[in-house]
């Protein structure tokens, strides 16, 4: 089959003679499919392979990306044995059941589906990853399963490990409308507390409750992915969403506008005590409010800057930077990059009885002893510049602003940096040197941002290797030169992945870290500012002077086993 599928391959021109030999050798020393080694070699698409198969076995092929599968016929198989063959049913007509499939010639698996369901059986060809996807979307991970058989029956199952939520809710508002009733109603208050209780054990950092037309979902973000976890009954769909509002003091009357709460939780895990907060937001969307609720676990605060995953040059640039008694601090990245514990870390070690500090922050995330901590509220007018203003007539040292948006703060906090204060913020650019010209395009003047800026520090996170599951991953060398590495690096390079255990539930990642892109603003980039150098002059003077770029720090991390090949591909461009 393998090489029927590289003759048809190389036919049509997706391939050359050079580019199916190597792969064959590599089916030899590694085994697999050869057109998952194609793949994997870059050398075709999923959608080439499944275009290949479709013609020569003259099955149709079907993107399972964009096809909704109705929950009933998903039933018809269990989810072992989806997984066991990489097939997912389509639907059923009458007698008939379509499945995908990544193999139509199997003979020996259609006719075991046949057996076990009773139905003839026509199969479509799906690529493995869109059938991967569509199983983890439709059957959720066997730990969701379990959940679902749970929460499908609240009020039935006892949980021995619930706990008391800290919330003030006023008697009178109670009989507001029958929403409020039925929110109150003890199956709603435990399936709360369940969905929150099981965030918490599982350590994820945000819980999204998502009504659709014809369910309700909820997934939590665990390592910074995002992963089903339940359906509860679409008819609970709004004393659910009413019960999260209550909780966070938010007006259950109105559900046309956006609006944002908090919720306090006392809990014990393991017999350990924990207070934790949980950031809600409330969004109207077609079919009912989404809401979101971030944790906000003090215990999960990296606060120790040499652990979060810098390079020791990265660390002591940094480190010198803050340690200076004025100038400006930036760090950059996407929401969710950690940019907040970055800073969080930078102000603890600054944090000494003899400094003034004061944050303006939108929200405040954590609160941190010591540290003067401000609460933006821009609809009363308190923005970051009011804020930055009067900090200046409070004799700070050390001011964090939360993120610099607009020319305004942007203004106020180079004034600051240039009169003796030390100035640490945030702004959303992609990497280190588009920072400068991002504050260019504000209106900033060149003369100003080369002589405030001290230091700028890009980040993402990835996914830690489970050190638990940890293997040796099998990866050609050319796709290692492919993505960075000097062909010197690679001839004795050993990368690794995670096969999947109970500590990392399958997923072969535990934990996350930092990937690190640190510029010191030197006299020779100071001067290219002046002279309006462009982001790729500046950042190619910085690799020159020493910098370790995004790429560069996830290629570090990938040869000291920490995370894999993907996870750097995912949140990093090559140099």
């Amino acid at each position: 089959m393998a090489s029927k599928i590289g003759d048809i391959l190389l036919e049509k021109k997706y391939i050359t003679v050079d580019q199916l030999n190597e792969a064959l050798e590599y089916q030899k020393k590694y085994g697999g499919k050869i057109g998952s080694i194609l793949v994997k070699l870059n050398y075709i698409t999923e959608d080439d392979i499944v275009n290949v198969l479709s013609e020569q076995y003259g099955v149709p092929a079907i993107n399972l990306d964009f096809f909704e599968i109705d929950p009933d016929v998903i039933k018809i198989i269990p989810l072992e044995t989806a997984q066991k063959y990489q097939i997912i049913p389509l639907s059923r007509v009458g007698s008939t059941l379509t499945i995908a499939t990544t193999d139509p010639s199997n003979i020996f698996v259609l006719d075991d589906i046949k057996f076990m369901t009773g139905f003839n059986i026509e199969p479509v060809i799906a690529s493995e990853g869109a059938i991967m996807r569509a199983i983890e979307k439709y059957y959720g991970t066997p730990q969701s399963i379990e959940l679902k058989k749970v929460y499908n029956e609240i009020g039935i199952e006892e949980r021995k490990d619930e706990f008391d939520l800290e919330v003030e809710e006023e008697e009178e508002e109670m009989d507001v409308d029958e929403l409020k009733q039925s929110s109150a109603e003890a199956p709603i208050v435990k399936l709360v507390n369940l969905i929150l209780f099981d965030a918490i054990k599982k350590k994820a950092s945000d819980i999204h409750i998502e009504p659709y037309e014809k369910e309700l979902r909820v997934r939590f973000r665990i390592d910074g992915i995002l992963r089903n976890v339940m359906s509860p009954p679409l008819k609970l769909r709004d004393a659910l969403i009413s019960r999260v509002k209550i909780m966070s003091k938010l007006d259950i009357a109105e559900k046309r506008l956006p609006q944002d709460g908090r919720i306090k939780i006392k809990t014990k895990i393991d017999g350990k005590k924990k207070e934790i907060d949980f950031r809600v937001s409330v969004l109207p969307t077609l079919f009912g409010e989404k809401i979101v609720l971030r944790l906000l676990d003090k215990e999960n605060l990296m606060l120790d800057m040499t652990k979060l995953g810098l390079e020791p040059s990265s660390l002591k640039n940094l480190q010198e930077a803050i340690s200076k008694p004025y100038g400006m601090v930036l760090v950059t990245g996407p929401t969710g990059s950690g940019k907040t514990n970055t800073l969080y870390s930078s102000i603890s070690q600054l944090n000494k009885p003899e400094v003034n500090i004061m944050t303006a922050e939108d929200p405040v995330e954590y609160n941190l002893s010591g540290v003067n901590q401000v609460q933006i509220h821009e609809q009363i007018g308190l923005t970051f510049a009011a804020a930055l203003r009067s900090f200046l007539r409070q004799d700070p040292n050390i001011i964090l602003v939360g993120e610099i948006r607009d020319f305004e703060t942007a203004e106020i906090a180079i004034k600051a940096a240039l009169t003796g204060h030390l100035l640490l913020s945030t702004i959303h650019t992609n990497d280190a040197t588009s920072t400068i010209n991002r504050l260019l395009n504000m209106g900033i003047e060149p003369f100003l941002v080369a002589n405030s800026l001290l230091l700028i520090c890009a980040q993402r996170l990835v996914r830690k290797v489970c050190s638990n599951c940890k293997v040796e991953d099998k990866v050609p060398k050319k796709a290692l030169i492919d993505i960075g590495f000097t062909p010197e690096e690679v001839k004795d390079l050993v990368v690794y992945k995670g096969e999947g255990c109970d500590v990392c539930n399958g997923t072969g990642y535990k934990g996350r870290i930092g990937l690190f892109e640190v510029l010191p603003i030197t006299e020779e980039i100071s001067e290219m500012i002046l002279i309006g150098a462009s982001a790729r002059e500046l950042k190619r003077k910085a690799i020159e002077q020493g910098m370790i770029t995004l790429r560069k720090s996830g290629l570090i991390k990938i040869k000291n086993g920490i995370t894999t090949i993907e996870e750097v591909l995912r949140e990093t461009i090559k140099d």
